[in-house]
């Protein structure tokens, strides 16, 4: 690389590949030893650890920052001022060499911070492919977030939290650790989630309750209408008549609306029910 000055907005290839190298901007600082695929783009003032991979398509806008132990798959685009692979936010941590994993086609806004695990679990924390996470949010150590999720501005998942696929929370909501949030549900912002969220249901509160089903979400994602009545049904039963999971399951089978959607919901509810203070991941903490 040239001693001389870099201009404005200049990107410098440095590392030769078959079709376009990646293009890295000279005011950069790129570790030894990170892996970067064909067409990324590392902007202006991004710092990459040596322990970074990088997959092909994926931009790094400008002030990103990759510490440690970090796997990003391809066609992601990161923007200004994120942090992801900083050290867990957790006393007990020791420096154990505890990684994050990213897969495709995700979208992260400005200012997301994305902790590495800590060594309570596997060592991993994780995001899947196809989501979108807007500015200011944080994902804490050992979370794992599916695919297909939306976070708004200024959420706060703590440490352990389980996002499953296809799930929406709005602006600053804060997730209590070792909380689970099911898939296709939405949780309204300012709420306070300090139980698991069950799939298919629309909570808000301090703390956030299921007010009703997301049918909004359940209706674009193509779900017929017999499984959205049947779903509707199962909410109405357990929510406002109070039957509990059992007396629901034999009632719903009885009106054949035991579809497998609500067989889901009503195996997330028994695992909760199973766990502590009304998170079924409690009961692997208390292990």
């Amino acid at each position: 690389m040239d001693a001389r000055e870099p201009l404005d907005n200049e990107l410098l290839p440095v590392v030769a590949s078959v079709g376009r190298p990646p293009e890295i901007h000279a005011t950069a600082v790129v570790e030894e030893g990170a892996r970067i695929a064909d067409d990324v783009r590392v902007g202006p003032y991004c710092v990459v650890s040596a322990g970074a991979v990088i997959g092909r398509g994926t931009v790094l806008a400008n002030h990103v920052t990759i510490s440690g132990s970090v796997s990003i798959g391809e066609r992601n685009r990161i923007l200004p001022n994120c942090v992801i692979g900083g050290e867990p936010q957790d006393v007990s941590y020791r420096g154990t060499d505890t990684r994050v994993e990213i897969g495709d086609d995700n979208l992260i806004r400005e200012g997301v911070t994305i902790n590495r695990a800590s060594e309570k679990e596997d060592g991993v924390t994780s995001v899947g492919s196809h989501n979108f996470l807007m500015a200011a949010c944080h994902v804490a150590h050992d979370c794992r977030i599916g695919d297909h999720v939306i976070i708004a501005n200024g959420t706060l998942l703590g440490g352990h939290v389980r996002v499953h696929s296809r799930a929406s929370l709005s602006g600053m909501v804060a997730v209590h650790h070792w909380a689970t949030i099911g898939g296709w549900a939405f949780v309204a912002g300012l709420s306070r989630v300090l139980h698991d969220v069950p799939p298919f249901m629309l909570c808000e509160g301090s703390p956030a309750r299921p007010r009703c089903i997301n049918v909004v979400a359940l209706r674009r994602s193509g779900f017929s209408q017999a499984a959205i009545e049947a779903v509707s049904e199962a909410y109405r039963l357990l929510y406002r008549a109070k039957v509990g999971v059992e007396p629901a399951r034999e009632i719903l089978r009885t009106q054949a609306m035991l579809v497998p959607q609500v067989e889901e919901l009503l195996e997330f509810l028994e695992h909760q029910q199973q766990g502590r203070h009304g998170r079924a991941r409690e009961r692997r903490k208390a292990a």
